[in-house]
């Protein structure tokens, strides 16, 4: 499975973007999903996860009730809506796929990552 994340940009702090993960080589629906990222100097860190169907989802505290994750197998693809962006949100966002049909939270959990993509947000 080959992963590409896009969507990412420079904002300003109050604002909004949608990040996309489009998976090619095999079809993402029967695959838990996760978006993660890294802030400069700082561990890669847990954003959301979503199970095959969509009908389950996980969020990091810090995202909670800004963020919302959703898929389009169809597409083969996965979304993060980011609303209300902060500055701490500043990151590489990388999206992340595992052959179980569950989410997870865990880095380890994961077999497929794509390359990243970059979210700066402007006070």
């Amino acid at each position: 499975v080959q992963l590409q994340a896009s969507g990412g940009g420079l904002v300003q702090a109050g604002g909004s973007l949608r990040l996309s993960c489009a998976a090619s080589g095999r079809t993402l629906s029967d695959y838990g999903m996760g978006w993660f990222r890294q802030a400069p100097g700082k561990e890669r860190e847990f954003v959301a996860t979503i199970s095959w169907s969509g009908g389950i989802t996980y969020y990091a505290d810090s995202v909670k009730g800004r963020f919302a994750i959703s898929r389009d197998n169809a597409k083969n693809t996965v979304y993060l809506q980011m609303n209300s962006l902060k500055p701490e949100d500043t990151a590489v966002y990388y999206c992340a796929a595992r052959r179980r049909t569950g989410g997870s939270t865990s880095l380890g959990a994961y077999d497929y990552w794509g390359q990243g993509t970059l979210v700066t947000v402007s006070s």
